[in-house]
């Protein structure tokens, strides 16, 4: 994963406001002889830039620009335009203009810092060999009814979006929607995510206006023959694009990522009909009614996942028509998930031994009868403090030794619960929010680590690969097998 160029967090016609505003506010300050000329400049770049925002719809973080610029317009204009008119150029006294400026100019700046605070994200450009293709598919459980609803009809339908190694494209192509197939679905879902976190849904309304490197429906791969499959589960309230950098950057290296939405679970689900599925999940705060949950919501997901391997293995035979018939290997298969996703992961593959391998993203098990795992197991956790429930790592630890299979923890330095997903490329660079590193450092890490471990398991990869993890942070293997 290479890190893009950081994209500056203004649009030009949103950079031209600011200036603008900027002068507008300070000319009353300038010397005579410029501080005409410099007001009506200002003024005439202040209401060409409002009406052309006006028009594209201006985003949230310039709405304390605007108001700065209102309020500056008449006091900076009407002494120029007096002037003009030959009539006395009369100014406010400097004891009211200076709170005034001062007030203006600070409402000015609080623009580009909430634009650089929570930005439009901006996807680090895949390393890999592969250009990245991506699509989606929504597939219905004929023979599970869907518990969130009282409908004895309703079936269980999840909605999964497919990253994958795609053929290089002549022409620019058209890159894939963050959060959603359209923009009315990335909105739906950016609203849902905001609610979710009890956000303001403006707080998240660049999200909408993202774009990754993924290509929709594009041919696959000439080359690298059938590509191994990762499955993966988002958090509780989690989306199936919550984890895009991290998908494109393991699809760029010859793998298939299927990623699911879980319907009544994650925050919002956009059916193909047009419905939209809202989450029903929610913490009582009661931690014995609150496992009991847990343990079922994780039950239910280890079943989505269980079910989209069996649909990828028809997706390979061509059941359905698409760009990866024939290119699935559904035998080299890794579970994987982020939270709770993680721990659904988990109990998939125990439960399921088509699961070649597991990959947990600081997620705790929720296991209600814990049994032995066949397959090897990474486990990323975030910085362990002490603020972090001390039932997690003793509880995980318990699962990873029950693995057959050498097993891997991988604590990141740094690090907190979001830092493994895409949050830090568009939330607010706080430590307790989405960790210490820059921002494309989380979703490299959790990618570099994640290649290493499946190119292990998957592809059998020599050498052994705890030396490559360890360089991530601190690493204990469990269960070491010698030969």
């Amino acid at each position: 994963m290479t890190e893009s160029i950081t994209q500056f967090p203004l649009s030009l016609l949103e950079l031209s406001m600011v200036v603008a505003a900027a002068a507008l506010v300070t000319a009353r300050w300038l010397p005579p002889a410029v501080r005409r000329p410099t007001a009506l400049t200002a003024a005439t770049g202040v209401v060409l830039a409002g009406a052309a925002l006006a028009v594209t719809g201006p985003r949230w973080q310039m709405v304390p620009v605007i108001a700065a610029a209102v309020l500056a317009l008449p006091f900076a204009l009407a002494p120029a335009l007096r002037r003009r008119a030959g009539s006395p150029s009369r100014r406010a006294p400097w004891w009211l203009a200076l709170p005034g400026s001062a007030l203006c100019l600070a409402l000015i700046a609080t623009g580009p810092a909430a634009a650089w605070a929570v930005p439009v994200p901006v996807f680090p450009e895949p390393s890999g060999r592969y250009a990245v293709g991506t699509t989606v598919a929504q597939w219905t459980d004929r023979s599970r009814p869907e518990a969130a609803t009282a409908d004895p009809d309703d079936r269980r339908t999840i909605v999964a979006q497919l990253w994958y190694p795609a053929r290089e494209s002549t022409a620019e192509p058209e890159r894939a929607q963050y959060l959603g197939r359209t923009q009315a679905e990335a909105r739906t879902v950016a609203g849902a995510l905001a609610d979710y976190a009890g956000l303001p849904a403006f707080v998240l309304d660049g999200l909408p206006d993202a774009r990754s490197h993924a290509v929709p429906d594009a041919p696959a791969a000439e080359r690298g023959g059938r590509f191994p499959v990762v499955l993966f589960s988002p958090g509780l309230g989690g989306v199936r694009t919550q984890n895009t950098a991290w998908a494109e950057e393991i699809a760029s290296h010859g793998y298939v990522v299927a990623a699911l939405d879980h319907p009544y679970d994650s925050a919002a689900v956009v059916l193909a009909d047009g419905r939209t599925l809202r989450t029903k999940v929610a913490a009582t705060g009661d931690a014995d009614t609150d496992e009991r949950r847990a343990a079922g919501w994780t039950a239910t997901r280890a079943a989505d996942l269980r079910f989209a391997l069996t649909r990828l293995t028809g997706l390979d035979r061509g059941d359905t028509p698409g760009p990866l018939t024939g290119r699935i290997d559904t035998g080299r298969a890794a579970a994987t998930g982020h939270s709770l996703g993680g721990a659904a992961a988990l109990l998939a593959a125990r439960q399921d031994e088509r699961f070649t391998a597991v990959i947990d993203i600081d997620g705790a098990p929720h296991d209600p009868a814990p049994g032995p795992y066949p397959q090897p197991v990474l486990a990323l956790t975030q910085a362990i403090g002490p603020d972090t429930d001390p039932d997690y790592i003793p509880r995980l630890t318990r699962t990873l030794n029950s693995s057959t299979a050498t097993s891997y923890r991988l604590t990141v330095p740094g690090t907190a619960h979001l830092t493994f997903t895409d949050a830090p490329l568009y939330l607010p660079p706080l430590p307790a929010l989405t960790g210490s590193p820059p921002r494309p450092q989380g979703p490299r890490t959790t990618a570099a680590a994640t290649l290493t471990f499946l190119d292990a398991t998957l592809r059998e990869a020599p050498g052994d690969p705890a030396p490559a993890l360890s360089a991530h942070g601190d690493l204990t293997v469990h269960g070491r097998r010698t030969p």
